[in-house]
Parts: C-alpha cells; structure tokens; sequence
C-alpha cells in the first residue's frame, strides 16, 4: 500500500495491519456522514474545528484536502480551525500551520 496524501502514517498503518477494524471505522464514519444534517462543506469545517480543539493534528491535512474538495476558501479554512479559541483556547493555533499548508498544496 502506497501513501495517500494527506493521510497520517498512522492512519495508513492502522487500514494495512488491521483492515478488519479499519473497514468498521470506515463504514460508521460513512453512515454518520449520512445521517447529518448539514452539507459537505459545513460539515467538513466543522469537523476540523473538532479536529483542532481536539488536538487531534494528524487528521488536518486529509480533512483540509476534503473540505477543499467540496468548495471551502482558504479563509474558512481558517475560520474553522480557529472558532474553537474561545473554548479551547490557543491550542487551535497548533493546527494552522499544517492545515495551511495542506490547503496550498492540495489541488482545486
């Protein structure tokens, strides 16, 4: 299995050495996906404001990627990794240099 831009190394271990586990993780996040409310965009951005209060940094790239993919801007990008300031405090700025970087260099 070859890197995928934008996944963690880990993430990639995880699907290669335990794919039972990996395919289960896949297909409740498809169906959460589904279930929700909001369109792709809205829920992509939000999901990295999650991502980055929860420090969960390996995440940015590909979901940057994917937010991009379905028409998010740079700046809300950036909105989104930053709204979780006032709750999380400035551990969201952690997260702005690899999801600035990954919205540069992903194509679209």
């Amino acid at each position: 299995m070859g890197s995928r831009p934008g996944v963690s190394d880990a993430f990639q271990l995880f699907s290669r050495e335990a794919p039972g586990h990996a395919e289960a993780w896949m297909e409740a996040a498809r169906k959460l996906a589904s279930a929700s409310a909001l369109d792709r965009k809205t829920e992509e951005l939000a999901y990295l404001a999650v991502l980055a209060a929860m420090r969960l940094q390996s995440g940015i790239p590909f979901h940057v990627g994917m937010a991009k993919a379905v028409g998010a801007t740079r700046d809300e990008v950036i909105s989104a990794i930053l709204v979780g300031l006032p709750a999380a405090g400035n551990a969201v700025v952690q997260s702005l240099p690899g999801a600035l970087a990954a919205y540069d260099e992903t194509e679209g």
